[in-house]
């Protein structure tokens, strides 16, 4: 099944996918040319050494063709090779004729071929460079950081490998494919917190909007109220200054979307309220 766009219900089903995946902590991870994994792209910024050659060493950047303009050999197609591959390229090119016995390093400095998506309740949303060694942290703060609509957790989405990492993906319904964490934002600005995760290409980092319920009637400041996980009706009208005087906690209507349907459910002080649910203190009959 395809991944499904981000819509005003994804919260709700991140936090779902999250539960029946038993959330996967994802440890941090070298950087993917570290690996042999990573695929060098167009953009990226090559660190080239080659041993007692300091004339063939330096930086590199990839032309949008692949190629690279190299001492000695001029234009040399190093795009779509892991770095390894490119090491044993160079070696092999610059054994011809060039130098004796070369020994090739190669590491990614810059990643601006590949890219990452912070998307969600961010003030500046989008895909950014992928730019190696990047924490969850920094990548927040590149974007501007969160929107005051901002819930309390982030939740990152890390893709399979072979996945196409063109655009934001969320796992499918089975959860194959793709890794999940949720992130307490709370926590993410601690010292030591999970904001040195590392990111790898392809990751997207979604903020959902804060859930929400709106209590108006006899209280004392009727309005949309953020609410965590397990609030009560009690505490909800608590957060709207609790009733009135002229209010009563026996004649309060609870408004919730059931199957599409706005439907009046019961409700006592002390049971939780969802996302979304309307909340009316209604006057006292005497």
């Amino acid at each position: 099944m395809d991944s499904e766009p981000l819509s005003r219900d994804t919260p709700h089903g991140i936090r779902y996918l999250a539960v029946a995946l038993a959330i996967i902590w994802l440890p941090a991870a070298p950087a993917a040319a570290q690996t042999g994994e990573y695929a060098i792209g167009p953009q990226d910024v090559l660190s080239i050494a080659v041993w007692e050659y300091a004339e063939l060493s330096g930086m590199f950047s990839v032309e949008s063709d692949g190629t690279i303009s190299y001492p000695l050999l001029g234009r040399t197609k190093l795009g779509g090779l892991t770095v390894q591959a490119a090491e044993r390229t160079l070696e092999k090119l610059l054994s011809d004729g060039y130098v004796k016995k070369p020994q090739v390093r190669i590491s990614v400095d810059k990643y601006l071929s590949q890219r990452i998506f912070v998307m969600g309740e961010i003030k500046s949303p989008g895909e950014y460079p992928f730019t190696g060694d990047q924490t969850l942290l920094e990548a927040l703060a590149r974007a501007g950081g969160v929107t005051e609509r901002a819930g309390s957790e982030a939740v990152l989405v890390r893709p399979d490998r072979h996945a196409n990492a063109a655009r934001p993906v969320l796992p499918d319904a089975d959860g194959r494919g793709a890794q999940i964490v949720q992130i307490d934002l709370a926590d993410l600005y601690r010292a030591g917190s999970p904001g040195t995760l590392d990111l790898r290409p392809g990751d997207t980092i979604y903020v959902p909007k804060a859930e929400t319920v709106f209590v108006s009637g006899q209280v004392s400041r009727p309005g949309e109220y953020t609410i965590r996980s397990g609030t009560t009706l009690l505490q909800a009208l608590s957060l709207a200054g609790g009733v009135t005087d002229r209010g009563s906690t026996r004649r309060i209507k609870v408004l919730r979307i059931v199957d599409g349907l706005e439907t009046e459910v019961p409700i006592k002080l002390q049971e939780t309220v969802q996302a979304g649910d309307t909340i009316i203190v209604r006057e006292r009959l005497f």
